[in-house]
């Protein structure tokens, strides 16, 4: 793609117009492969220092001159072996018509024009007669021979070289900028890999460790143990491994193996013949047959039982299974991976979970670092969910303010990231149309995380209810202060009625108007 509007304000073409110009008072200017005339608008009244364009294209008639000659002279050139062409317009004046081709592709050319060659002096007369017939003026239009330029014979080689080099600069500059394009996609691909593996984000050291890991077990066929808390994406590695994966245009089966009891996991997993239970009334394929070539995902493998532990291991060991009331087994090609949010190894140590399977699903281990552990991703991940929801409702996207995004910043997120994407989320939609989304509107929780308690001093002897009514007294009344007396707003967080909290801040003394009253006598 060509950006002739650069053409015009680079440093190099524009010297060598000065030089034209000066020696032969020749214009420049640039045509597209179709002939069309770029880099100058119509519309848009230019001084050119050749007074015979500078006249000519002010008029409709000028122009329409202009772009029939440069579409002929282009047609000529695609046509033509030369290396150049000299043409005349219909004014009788020159032009110099040199191709600009780049891998070896035409895409235009330049157009040198304003001058005559050696021998065409006569030309001067018809170019006269033409000019005042076009509507201009005497004076102008000798102004405008009197700067006509010749090119001699002897300067003819220095002249077509000068034109060159306009064209082989062009050509110099689309190489570079498409080597600096190279350049920008490929640092973006190490970007992707960086701060981006498929829908995972993060550029924190731990999710460097966790996307080097997957890029050496992606072509793999081993077993992969995936441990980390609620709401880290373990399934989002799972699926990344899988397609990322010889198996990739196979199926992806998952299955949360704390969804079911016992005996629905089995039937689930395995699949049941007609008859082999009440409800029963047809075969089923388990999910291990439909995962059949792919990969299957065990997600919360450490809550299945010890006789399910022993059937997973069999299609482990062997790659058979036998469903629910059948009698002989089915063999199948699966790979398998295992999500936990527990310690295996703990239970495997206290008899809780089989060492053997362990093992078996253990071949590589993929820890998924938690949120409180790689906090310099939150901005990334912070961006990366506004912009989804705004473009999923349409809407320009918002910005956390400072003090929001250092909140945010300081919580311990126990819910990880699934926490902060319903948190963003929940932002976006209480905001409404603010675009920036200030400290306030953050849950209470994220708000007042890391502040230390002002309540001090609360008994811890004597009577429960005395003791109780002290702690709500100076709950309500830190809360007032904190909330500047907004009741409705102080109820909320307390949990309870506002009509509630009034009485008890009757019941209290905690009346706004009685406490000043009770200060400015003291």
């Amino acid at each position: 793609m060509v950006n002739w509007d650069e053409f015009e304000h680079i440093h190099v073409i524009r010297k060598l117009r000065e030089i034209l110009s000066k020696w032969w008072h020749t214009e420049v200017f640039f045509a597209d492969d179709r002939g069309y005339i770029r880099g100058i608008e119509r519309e848009k009244a230019k001084e050119y220092k050749n007074l015979v364009c500078n006249l000519i294209l002010q008029t409709d008639t000028g122009w329409d001159m202009l772009s029939d000659f440069s579409k002929k002279a282009v047609q000529e050139m695609k046509e033509s072996e030369e290396r150049y062409l000299f043409r005349n317009l219909d004014l009788g004046i020159s032009s110099l018509v040199v191709p600009i081709t780049i891998d070896n592709e035409f895409i235009g050319v330049v157009l040198g024009v304003g001058f005559l060659k050696e021998g065409m002096q006569e030309n001067l007369k018809t170019l006269e007669s033409k000019l005042k017939k076009m509507g201009f003026s005497g004076q102008s239009v000798d102004e405008a021979l009197s700067k006509i330029k010749v090119v001699k014979s002897e300067d003819i080689d220095h002249f077509t070289e000068l034109v060159d080099l306009v064209a082989q600069e062009i050509m110099t500059l689309h190489t570079e900028i498409s080597s600096r394009d190279a350049r920008i996609s490929e640092l973006n691909k190490e970007l992707g890999v960086r701060y981006k593996y498929d829908a995972m984000i993060g550029k924190s050291r731990p999710m460097q460790e966790v996307y080097g890991l997957l890029d050496k077990i992606k072509n793999s066929e081993s077993t992969v143990m995936i441990e980390g808390d609620n709401g880290t994406g373990k399934e989002l590695i799972a699926r990344a491994i899988h397609y990322n994966s010889p198996r990739k245009d196979k199926i992806f089966v998952t299955q949360n193996c704390s969804a079911f009891n016992e005996n629905l996991l089995d039937s689930e997993l395995f699949g049941h013949v007609k008859g082999s239970f009440t409800g029963a009334i047809k075969d089923k394929k388990g999910l291990f047959e439909v995962a059949d070539g792919g990969t299957f995902l065990l997600d919360e493998i450490a809550d299945t039982s010890p006789s399910m532990q022993v059937k997973l291991l069999r299609v482990l060991q062997e790659g058979t299974f036998i469903p629910v009331g059948a009698t002989s087994p089915k063999k199948v090609d699966v790979r398998i991976l295992a999500a936990t949010n527990k310690d295996l190894k703990g239970m495997v140590e206290r008899g809780e979970f089989r060492e053997d399977l362990y093992y078996r699903l253990n071949v590589i281990n993929i820890r998924v670092p938690a949120l409180r552990e790689r906090k310099e991703d939150i901005p990334l991940l912070i961006d990366h969910f506004i912009e989804k929801i705004a473009k999923e409702r349409g809407e320009k996207k918002k910005v956390l303010t400072k003090r929001a995004l250092e909140k945010v910043f300081d919580y311990n997120w126990p819910g990880n990231i699934r926490e902060l994407e319903n948190e963003i989320e929940r932002l976006v939609v209480l905001s409404g149309d603010e675009q920036k989304v200030p400290v306030e509107m953050l849950s209470e929780r994220i708000r007042t995380f890391g502040e230390r308690s002002k309540i001090q001093g609360v008994r811890v002897q004597g009577k429960l209810k005395d003791a109780l009514e002290e702690l709500e007294r100076e709950m309500i009344r830190e809360g007032l202060r904190r909330t500047g007396w907004n009741k409705s707003r102080l109820a909320k967080e307390l949990g309870i009625s506002r009509a509630g909290l009034i009485m008890k801040v009757e019941k209290y003394g905690l009346d706004k108007r009685k406490m000043l009253k009770k200060a400015e006598s003291q």
